[in-house]
């Protein structure tokens, strides 16, 4: 199948860097000073490119290129990622690096069948591609990433995941792990099939959890099966395709588990979670009950009570490691940070239900961040006695009401006489204004391995976007998707590479701004401009920063600003147009992409 454009460049920039390694330069000069000697002092016919090939392929350069090519991984991947449907043969294979003296699980998807929502996919044209399917992988820490399969009714997917089942280091975790040990590791494999258009958009077709334990109880330590893949949202009881699957252990047991004991172990565990849930939610519809008799005006207030399990489950501080600096730069990863971080639980305009994070110093400073586009807002609760403000001086965030605040280990609901954002207090240890579950219950079903049906937390994975690749091709395609839409008003286009070279300062000042809070100076940006606009010109620029790289959706976003409308059609003598792109990327391939679109013209009298 035709790799997506974007996969082609990310492939083509690893080999890039692979080549651009000094020893690797170093190796190709020394071949191709021997070829020519070789050449000059004899008779012999020339050197071709498949003989300099050969010799580079003998001398080992081409495989250790292609040895350290991690083209289809994602984060840090402490197993393997191969591809084959037998795992004893790949595990002999030298490529593949592996500990002897620890237990692996190959888990190997061979084939999908009976997604008949891609039924017509099998017409497209060979080497088009509309859209892809890929799996993620996750257990016990470790993510993984299968290449790109074209979305089809019948997916050849042909991929195969080798996860240990211990990822540390030290103590038990570096033993071979026997029968009795693997029977009590009761963390699923997370498989999620994600489906990629021909845009760049993606959507979570699938989520499943498979219990891998089944495999203790086969003689060979083989297990073959088929997995059916449920739907999401509305559609979760709905089966959105088949994937035939084979599990299978790396070193084999000598002993198996028998069925009976493997079923005694996933009712206990199930069991003991269940009676976990129960407490808990005797608690919480006791607490609940309590709530709603302080004011009656709290029967109107957001509720969250209906779902299977709390809040505080789906939120973990996480050490971003190298992959950030700043909590800036991550407005949805505070608590990893060490910041008194919550989610804030509300509306906004129109009564939109609405979530943000909220950040508490030490002196009691309230800090809204927004993380859908990373914008801060410094909080002062307002006198709800004063007299109404006027519209310059009311609060800038878009916050109407808040209902409940929380993280991984408390959750507040606000008792407050009204819920409006502006005028609610935020110290949470007043009891008169936000009513607290107990820690002990929260800690019961959240803490970590206290409910172990529930999926862990991934690692973070660092970004696969090139951002040099990835800006330039978004400009290429604005450049384009302006003047297909200039010359439909009968205008023609005459593009400014030097301005729109010299736009560049500006983004990354934007940027920095953002992710520092500190404003740059821009006195060099401002002196270029004047510069590169004669006397007599006008410029006009229209900066805007998204959180994706589809040319088209930000195209129609920005046409709908007065501001950038009028340069995109902009009129008169003289008119240059620029355009110019900055994509910033983030781990999990988020991407902070800045455009910029700008012109110049001769003003008339």
């Amino acid at each position: 199948m035709a790799l997506p454009a974007e996969k082609v460049a990310e492939l083509k920039q690893i080999i890039h860097n692979q080549l651009s390694q000094g020893d690797v330069q170093r190796r190709i000069r020394e071949m191709l000073a021997e070829s020519m000697q070789e050449e000059y002092s004899s008779s012999g016919h020339p050197l071709g490119e498949d003989e300099i090939f050969s010799r580079l392929k003998q001398r080992g350069v081409v495989d250790n290129i292609l040895h350290q090519i991690q083209f289809d991984g994602a984060g840090s991947k402490p197993a393997t990622h191969m591809r084959g449907d037998h795992m004893m043969e790949r595990v002999a294979d030298k490529k593949t690096n592996i500990d002897p003296t620890r237990r692996y699980l190959y888990l190997y998807i061979k084939a999908g069948k009976a997604f008949l929502e891609h039924l017509e996919d099998n017409n497209a044209m060979p080497g088009q591609v509309a859209s892809y399917f890929t799996f993620h992988v996750l257990f016990r820490g470790q993510r993984f990433k299968s290449r790109p399969v074209a979305c089809a009714c019948e997916p050849d997917i042909d991929e195969g995941f080798l996860l240990e089942l211990h990822k540390d280091s030290a103590g038990d975790a570096g033993k071979m792990a026997d029968p009795t040990t693997m029977l009590s590791i009761c963390d699923q494999i997370h498989l999620s099939l994600i489906k990629t258009d021909n845009t760049g958009e993606t959507t979570l077709v699938s989520s499943h959890f498979l219990e891998w334990r089944p495999v203790l109880t086969s003689p060979n330590s083989r297990l073959s099966t088929s997995l059916e893949m449920k739907g999401t949202g509305s559609e979760n009881k709905v089966s959105a395709g088949v994937i035939d699957i084979q599990v299978e252990l790396f070193p084999k047991t000598k002993q198996t588990v028998s069925n009976e004991v493997l079923s005694a172990q996933l009712q206990l565990e199930r069991s003991r979670h269940a009676e976990q849930e129960r407490l808990f939610l005797v608690y919480a519809k006791q607490w609940w009950k309590e709530y709603l008799t302080i004011r009656e005006t709290h029967k109107e207030r957001l509720d969250e009570n209906g779902n299977n399990r709390p809040v505080c489950s789906f939120v973990k501080p996480l050490r971003a490691g190298r992959l950030l600096d700043t909590a800036r730069e991550a407005a949805r990863l505070l608590l990893g940070f060490g910041l008194d971080a919550y989610v804030c639980v509300g509306t906004k305009a129109k009564s939109a239900v609405h979530t943000w994070v909220m950040t508490v110093s030490t002196d009691g400073l309230v800090t809204f961040w927004e993380s859908l586009n990373g914008h801060r807002y410094i909080h002062e609760a307002l006198d709800p006695n004063a007299p109404p403000m006027d519209k310059q001086h009311r609060p800038k965030y878009p916050y109407r009401t808040v209902g409940c605040v929380f993280n991984h280990q408390a959750f507040f609901a606000n008792n407050q006489p009204t819920e409006n954002v502006e005028v609610c207090q935020f110290n949470l240890r007043d009891e008169a204004r936000w009513k607290s579950m107990s820690h002990d219950a929260i800690m019961s079903v959240c803490a970590s391995g206290s409910t172990p049906l529930w999926p862990q937390f991934p690692p973070l994975s660092s970004s696969s976007i090139d951002p040099a690749l990835a800006s330039n091709d978004l400009e290429q395609q604005l450049r384009i998707l302006v003047t297909e839409h200039r010359r439909d008003m009968g205008l023609t286009t005459l593009w400014d590479d030097q301005l729109s070279y010299l736009l560049t300062p500006s983004l990354a000042a934007y940027e920095t701004e953002r992710t520092t809070g500190l404003i740059p100076g821009n006195e060099e940006f401002q002196d270029s401009i004047k510069q590169a606009v004669p006397d007599g010109h006008t410029f006009k620029g229209y900066p805007i920063q998204f959180s994706h790289r589809n040319a088209r959706k930000a195209f129609a976003t920005c046409l709908r600003s007065p501001v950038c409308e009028e340069i995109i059609h902009c009129r008169g003598d003289h008119v240059r147009l620029a355009v110019r792109v900055r994509v910033y990327p983030y781990p999990e391939s988020a991407c902070a992409t800045w455009i910029m679109f700008a012109c110049k013209y001769k003003c008339i009298v």
